[in-house]
């Protein structure tokens, strides 16, 4: 599966988590709802994934953590409801 098409999926499974629940919830509940949702589907997802910076020769473990990890190669940044 292509990310475009991977976006899609997640576009239209948070819109279907929306029309269900409504706005104004906590992002931990708008989390689990995708993270359910995917994983029913049949993906591989990851929930609050840490990951390191490097910097020149430098490594720093645990500098940056996802919100979802989606089949290894997208995240899910609930606060701001984008799709990398």
């Amino acid at each position: 599966m292509t990310e475009n098409e991977l976006s899609k999926v997640v576009f239209e499974t948070g819109l279907k988590i929306h029309k269900k629940l409504g706005a104004g919830l906590f992002e931990h509940v708008y989390e689990e709802c995708m993270f359910y949702e995917l994983t029913k589907a049949g993906f591989l997802v990851e929930k609050q994934k840490l990951l390191p910076i490097i910097y020149e020769d430098l490594k720093i473990e645990n500098a940056f953590k996802l919100d979802l990890m989606i089949e290894n190669k997208s995240d899910f940044r609930n606060e701001n409801r984008r799709l990398h």
